[in-house]
């Protein structure tokens, strides 16, 4: 512990000196310039969250950028249209932060990020930024088997006016329902919702301008949330079919997701009795790399795969051979 507390103190202030300098006495007036730097900090936060993950060098920048953005609230003039944006960029980096501890199976800490989070959200009257927290809310609530929380969030954001809006937005929040009845064993409902979501990305509008951190949710992330959805119903041969779209689909620097959705993979093809296979898509997801490593997410997933490997199949070849390359790594 006292390691880890070093070290998250080391990273705060790496953080700290790669923000931007504050206004000086002679110059307090904050501007939209101010809140464009802190929009293209939060954009390279986005991209480095799809490439490595929640890890928590992410979420002490992004606590840091957001820390910022209110620090220039307390020391500069500036117009109320200016003030909403920092207090929706202060929203959307403690979102991130929200979003790496989530990654990383922090509840703790998530929930502490989403309470700031939303109040923060509220006073920037930011539609899109408040229903991204509710997203963010469900995924933590399901990660914690609050299901009926995580219907509620939710639900809250399919009735957010960014989903009235913008057909892609109430898409991602059909998605995210979906997910919330399967974890809460309402077959019915998940199957039906998950057929919102799908009609409601066909009829968006794909050249739309729409928020950096909304980039992720394409046809790729449609197919791998479907695949969660059947899974959490037990439709396993549907849940390998969308994840194999998935994967073919998926974007070069999405390296978080396409470890996350063959981990899925393998744990689908698992459950469908194709051991071998599924051992062999369990280590493409193992780093190769010296010192390369996993979300907190991914690994509880490879363990959930390999616990149910040594259950259905204790005496197979491949069984022994994902152990021999699990085992090493697992110890690292």
């Amino acid at each position: 512990m006292r390691r880890r507390t070093f070290a998250g103190k080391v990273i705060g202030l790496v953080a700290a000196t790669a923000l931007p300098p504050l206004p000086t006495a002679s110059y307090r007036r904050i501007g939209m310039s101010d809140t464009e730097r802190l929009r293209v900090a939060f954009a390279e936060l986005v991209a480095s969250d799809n490439a490595t993950g929640g890890t928590p060098s992410l979420e002490t920048r992004a606590v840091a950028f957001a820390h910022h953005a209110m620090e220039l609230q307390a020391v500069g003039s500036a117009t109320q249209r200016v003030r909403a944006r920092l207090y929706e960029l202060a929203a959307a980096f403690t979102g991130t932060a929200l979003w790496a501890a989530v990654d990383s199976c922090e509840p703790e800490r998530a929930q502490r990020h989403l309470e700031r989070a939303m109040t923060l959200a509220g006073l920037s009257g930011s539609a899109e930024i408040t229903l991204r927290l509710w997203g963010h809310a469900g995924i933590l609530a399901r990660q914690t088997r609050q299901f009926n929380d995580a219907i509620a969030a939710a639900t809250a954001a399919r009735a957010s006016a960014a989903c009235r809006r913008d057909p892609r937005f109430r898409s991602l929040a059909h998605a995210r329902l979906a997910s919330a009845y399967a974890g809460a064993k309402q077959p019915t409902a998940a199957l039906r919702t998950l057929e919102h979501a799908i009609k409601a990305f066909d009829g968006a509008d794909p050249h739309a301008d729409r928020p950096v951190w909304m980039g992720f949710y394409d046809r790729a992330e449609l197919q791998g949330l479907s695949a969660l959805v059947h899974a959490g119903v037990g439709r396993h041969d549907e849940a390998e079919a969308h994840l194999h779209h998935t994967l073919s689909l998926l974007r070069p620097g999405f390296n978080r997701n396409r470890s996350y959705y063959r981990s899925h993979l393998a744990l689908a093809q698992l459950r469908q009795g194709e051991a071998e296979q599924a051992c062999t898509t369990a280590l493409s997801v193992l780093p190769t790399q010296p010192g390369g490593s996993l979300t907190e997410r991914t690994s509880r997933l490879l363990t959930e795969f390999t616990g149910e490997l040594n259950s259905v199949a204790p005496r197979a070849r491949c069984t022994t051979e994902w152990m021999d390359q699990y085992r090493p790594r697992r110890l690292q």
